[in-house]
């Protein structure tokens, strides 16, 4: 199309890796066949977000300008109100293009801040639970990372979904208290040595304690509660426990002994972009809105105009979700 005969639209724009987006100008995606234009309502800012826009997530495209983020609410041609994945150009913009597959009608029950706050949190809690480790009800969770959003959301979900225990771990010790509210039933905090991490850890999973690790931050405090696991084995078999590796804010490495794997009933799996098929990323959302249509979870929600975007992205909301209205 002739530049002229473009329409332009207001939306972030990432010009470099490193740098927070501007507001600003960009021409209006035209979807192909199987696509839909969609009029974007909210896109919330997570850390999948961030991390893609400054180049250090596995999914990162280097092509600039770029609109960030990858999920939100809007509204379809018809005027159908829906949560869209995956779109073929950002969410955060006026406008956006995405595969009408991708797309899931919402409840009126939910507001659109807080249906676009629920999708990616929802998504790595019930695609971990369900899609990855295959949660059964009555089985005990340990949610590592638990303070934050997406392990706020774990807790009421293993709630939701039957769980006979709930452990959450945290440093947070004001935060970690007020897990209970929300369904934990243990708290275990994280600040302390690597040995008193793990004598922490090992009361609550040895002995078939746990059969589902939630694991929001890897890095030192994960290598405790693998480190604990170990060791244990025996003849008939140690127990499972299916540890699932979400998010990577302590670090993105650990030295990790074979022997914890080999003596132990641990089995590691990746629950994220490339672990989970298309098919499962929408069966697990579209489980999830519909169990937030009758059922609240609770999440705290900020929602701020698109053309603040440069400021807010880096400011502190402390467990609030940013949820960007264009």
């Amino acid at each position: 199309m002739h530049l002229l005969n473009m329409s332009m639209m207001h939306a972030a724009l990432v010009d470099s890796f490193g740098v927070p987006p501007r507001y600003g100008e960009i021409a209006q995606p035209e979807p192909a066949e199987d696509d839909v234009l969609i009029r974007v309502k909210a896109a919330a800012l997570t850390n999948l977000v961030r991390g893609q826009a400054s180049g250090t997530h596995y999914s990162s495209e280097p092509v600039f300008p770029a609109v960030p983020g990858n999920d939100g609410v809007g509204l379809m041609p018809d005027g159908t109100r829906v949560y869209f994945v995956g779109p073929e150009t950002g969410s955060m913009a006026e406008w956006t293009v995405v595969d009408r597959r991708r797309t899931i009608p919402l409840p009126d029950s939910l507001d659109d801040v807080t249906a676009a706050a629920l999708g990616n949190p929802g998504l790595a809690t019930w695609g971990s639970l369900l899609g990855r480790a295959k949660f059964q009800a009555g089985e005990a969770v340990l949610i590592n990372g638990a303070t934050g959003t997406a392990g706020r959301q774990a807790i009421q979900v293993a709630k939701y979904l039957g769980a006979s225990r709930i452990v959450a771990t945290g440093r947070d010790e004001a935060a970690l208290e007020g897990l209970r509210d929300l369904g934990a039933t243990e708290t275990i905090s994280l600040n302390g040595t690597d040995e008193e991490l793990s004598s922490r850890f090992a009361p609550v999973v040895q002995g078939g304690g746990i059969q589902v690790v939630l694991d929001y931050l890897w890095g030192p405090s994960a290598l405790a509660i693998l480190t604990a696991c170990g060791g244990h084995g025996s003849l008939r078999g140690e127990p499972r426990i299916r540890f699932v590796q979400i998010g990577a804010i302590s670090g993105r490495t650990l030295p990790l002994p074979a022997d914890i794997l080999r003596s132990s009933g641990v089995e590691i799996l990746g629950s994220g972009l490339g672990s989970l098929s298309a098919a499962a990323i929408l069966e697990s959302l579209r489980t999830m809105y519909q169990a937030a249509a009758t059922t609240r979870f609770v999440i705290d929600t900020e929602a701020v105009p698109l053309s603040e975007v440069t400021a807010a992205w880096t400011s502190d909301t402390g467990n609030r979700r940013l949820v960007f209205i264009p």
